[in-house]
């Protein structure tokens, strides 16, 4: 991973780069940044550029992408350049799913945590960064360099290191010569006060909406989409590639289609939409109650600014109906509906079975939208 293969050059990481080539970057390094932000990305990307034979540039700020260190850090086999990532089982170490990992980083350097312990069979267990995992870091970084300038160890999500991190406090306050750590993290408030003190931390700003745009353009999808599926991504670049597979671009109608049935409360319409959406994949499901989150969020933000300065995010005929629906949804039933949302979303994760779920929340939204429903109201 390279600097000009990000999709974005947040402010911090300049600085991070500028120190990285000067050699002057400190030992001990978290970056910050939200799910799919590019936190990952970006510490390969200057990883590459710490252990580049052949550094570009006025400034000496581009690795070469050519030499030897480069295509041995594109595939993630430099013996300088070490992993640590989450993982399920007791025993369990990164070098045991150091296969899946490279071939997961090479496909999606913006992936998730939940992808990761996905594509290792994780199901429902919980992952974390164990005793082992620790000890084998520790005894890499003990090691002398091998071929490059530095030793790096790039820890992804240290939140998963919980009390274990005690383990590492010495090592990253008092590496060996040339060890840099790399600590990618997304949740400042799980980590270790002790090992935060220890770290110069780098805030990752995520790619705006444009960013996110131009990237999935590039990749192919048309214009129009790309920019509906980076607005409802928000800033989550791992996210608008799932939608821009799932076709968010229909999960509006199917919105309004859903909001039509249950305020009109006809049980042949709610049993016939929740028929055709229980065909859809349990993926499909969990992205459409994410827009429908969405959609809410910016119904709010409509119900208050009344969209003076075209500041919500919403497609034009999702954005009319919803103006529309502003008489009938006070404050209250807003609640009401992001919570039953948010249930729902809760249940498809745990393969709730989806007639079921969808047929009791057709009947619960009814109830919601018919509450307190001005007479004469025009309808969405």
């Amino acid at each position: 991973m390279r600097f000009d293969q990000l999709i974005h050059q947040p402010p911090g990481l300049a600085q991070l780069r500028q120190m990285a080539a000067a050699d002057r970057l400190p030992h001990a390094n978290m970056l910050l940044s939200p799910p799919g932000g590019g936190g990952l990305a970006a510490a390969l990307a200057t990883a590459t550029l710490l252990l580049c034979e052949n550094r570009q540039g006025e400034h000496r700020d581009t690795p070469c992408g050519s030499c030897r260190a480069c295509r041995k850090t594109a595939g993630c086999v430099h013996p300088d350049l070490h992993f640590a990532f989450p993982t399920v089982g007791s025993k369990a170490s990164s070098d045991q799913f150091l296969p899946q990992w490279r071939n997961a980083v090479r496909e999606s350097p913006y992936m998730e945590a939940n992808d990761w312990l996905q594509r290792i069979g994780a199901e429902n267990k919980q992952g974390n960064i164990n005793r082992d995992n620790c000890a084998a870091i520790l005894r890499k970084l003990n090691l002398k360099i091998f071929e490059g300038r530095y030793k790096i160890m790039l820890i992804w999500l240290p939140e998963y290191l919980g009390n274990e991190g005690n383990r590492l406090l010495k090592m990253i306050e008092e590496p060996p010569e040339s060890t840099i750590f790399l600590l990618v993290a997304e949740r400042l408030e799980l980590i270790l006060a002790t090992i935060l003190s220890r770290c110069q931390l780098t805030k990752l700003l995520p790619p705006n909406g444009e960013e996110i745009a131009a990237a999935l353009r590039k990749n192919g999808l048309p214009e129009l989409r790309a920019t509906a599926t980076a607005r409802l991504a928000a800033g989550n670049y791992n996210l608008a590639l799932s939608l821009a597979e799932s076709e968010a671009d229909a999960h509006g109608p199917l919105l309004l289609d859903w909001m039509r049935a249950c305020f009109q409360g006809s049980p042949a319409r709610l049993v016939a939409w929740t028929d055709e959406f229980a065909k859809l994949g349990r993926e499909t499901q969990k992205h459409f109650l994410r827009y429908c989150l969405h959609f809410w969020r910016e119904f709010l933000l409509l119900s208050v600014t009344g969209d003076a300065h075209g500041g919500v995010r919403l497609p034009e005929a999702e954005l009319q109906s919803a103006k529309k629906m502003l008489p009938l949804i006070d404050q209250d039933q807003l609640a009401d509906i992001t919570g039953l949302l948010s249930e729902c979303a809760e249940h498809v994760e745990r393969n709730a079975n989806p007639k079921i779920l969808f047929m009791d929340a057709g009947i619960r939204m009814h109830q919601i939208l018919r509450h307190r429903v001005p007479e004469g109201a025009a309808r969405a």
